[in-house]
C-alpha cells in the first residue's frame, strides 16, 4: 500500500485541476492572450503543481519513511537518501 492512498481523491482531483489549468494557458498562447496574464496562469499551474508534490512528499514522510525508520537498518538509510533527494528537487525547481 502506498502512503498516499488515503488521499488519493484529493490528489486526482487537484491534478485534473492543474491539468485543466494547463489546457487554458495553452489556449492563451493560441489566442495571443497578453503575456503577463500567461504568466500569472503559470505561476499558479506551477503552485498547484507543488501543493501536489508537497502533499505526496508529505505521505511519504509520514508512511514509508516512518515505517522503514521503525525497521530501521540500510532500508531506513536508503528511504530516508530518498525523501532527502525528493525534497531537493522540489526545492530546486
Amino acid at each position: 500500500m502506498v502512503g498516499y492512498s488515503q488521499n488519493k481523491d484529493d490528489l486526482v482531483k487537484r491534478l485534473r485541476r492543474a491539468e485543466g489549468q494547463v489546457r487554458g494557458i495553452q489556449r492563451m498562447v493560441e489566442d495571443d492572450s497578453y503575456c503577463i496574464d500567461i504568466l500569472t496562469q503559470v505561476s499558479a499551474a506551477t503552485k498547484a503543481l507543488e501543493t501536489v508534490a508537497l502533499a505526496l512528499l508529505d505521505d511519504h514522510l509520514a508512511h514509508c519513511v516512518a515505517e522503514a525508520a521503525r525497521e530501521g537498518g540500510p532500508v531506513a538509510d536508503e528511504k530516508i537518501k530518498e525523501a532527502s533527494a525528493a525534497i531537493a528537487r522540489l526545492v530546486r525547481s
